[in-house]
């Protein structure tokens, strides 16, 4: 079908897996492996968090929701990819334009989630350290559920405009080299300039909103702890900052990860099978360290942990 000389077309190729083919049992094994690390560690945290009234605290109540947030889109690209490599035989995969939007909306509205509650994170932090004797009544149970609503839904409602916008675009070209659908490979494949233009401007538009505001609100938030710590004592300050590390540590880990994605799609790397490697980890990687660090550097969380496993493996 086409429509005013361009391809409306209803499948894309991901070529991605292409490049993969000749280790595809390897990264099986290895995607796999990750995976299940990912739900186990996960669901280890949310459920101390949840279980143990010691924890029932907005801090902690960020923290499960964060790793909620991560858990369920490792669920929406894990099994996928695992199910691509193991039918991939000629290193092509078909994916219908539908499914493919419907990655696309997954992946960026809890991507632009995980920004909103990190920064939530911070504002949260910045009262109890900041403003320790108003901290109780700015920030009650009811509050904190709405913020939480209000990182979920704010995303998803102007990710969902574009995904409508994009879905109607006409795409002269049906093939990405990625091995995960996403609006910016979808969208570079449309030949209608101004259509196009358009959306690439809604994507800034987007992550203007949900990535780079909520960036500089986290780093503003940040640096005003760290100026208060200065001003007190060294106690203090090292409790403070204790508590500030872990949601630095992953804030850095999901913007390096999506600086070094952009930096590889201007390169243009030749070696595309290093491209593709190196983008699929990246999208990976940060769902792995978020456990890993929530499990480590939160010393409530952590005694949690140690406690529950030591039983489990006395018993």
């Amino acid at each position: 079908m086409t429509s005013a000389g361009f391809n409306v077309t209803s499948s894309l190729t991901l070529l991605g897996f292409s490049w993969l083919s000749g280790h595809s049992s390897l990264l099986f094994f290895v995607f796999l492996l990750l995976y299940l690390f990912v739900l186990f560690s996960d669901s280890l945290v949310i459920y101390i968090i949840c279980s143990q009234r010691a924890l029932h605290r907005p801090m902690f109540a960020f923290v499960a929701s964060l790793l909620l947030n991560s858990l369920t889109a490792s669920t929406l690209i894990y099994p996928k990819i695992l199910s691509d490599l193991l039918l991939s035989g000629a290193g092509l995969v078909q994916v219908s334009r539908t499914l493919c939007l419907c990655q696309g909306f997954f992946l960026s509205s809890l991507g632009g989630a995980s920004f909103m509650l990190l920064s939530a994170m911070a504002f949260d932090r910045y009262l109890s350290i900041c403003h320790p004797m108003h901290y109780a009544v700015l920030v009650t149970p009811a509050k904190v559920v709405l913020m939480l609503l209000f990182c979920w839904m704010l995303p998803a409602i102007l990710v969902a405009v574009y995904t409508l916008q994009a879905s109607r675009l006409p795409l002269c070209r049906a093939q990405l080299n990625r091995v995960y659908c996403d609006f910016y490979s979808i969208v570079s494949l449309s030949c209608s300039g101004a259509e196009a233009q358009l959306s690439g401007l809604y994507i800034l538009l987007i992550a203007a909103v949900i990535l780079f505001l909520p960036a500089t609100f986290l780093l503003f938030s940040y640096a005003r702890i760290l100026f208060i710590c200065l001003r007190r004592s060294r106690s203090f300050s090292s409790k403070a900052l204790h508590t500030c590390l872990p949601h630095l540590l992953v804030f850095f880990n999901y913007s390096i990860s999506i600086f070094l994605d952009l930096m590889l799609r201007r390169l243009q790397s030749n070696r595309e099978s290093d491209s593709t490697l190196i983008t699929s980890f990246l999208i990976l990687v940060p769902t792995v360290l978020n456990p890993v660090v929530y499990g480590l550097k939160l010393k409530e969380v952590f005694t949690h942990v140690k406690r529950l496993l030591s039983c489990r493996r006395d018993s």
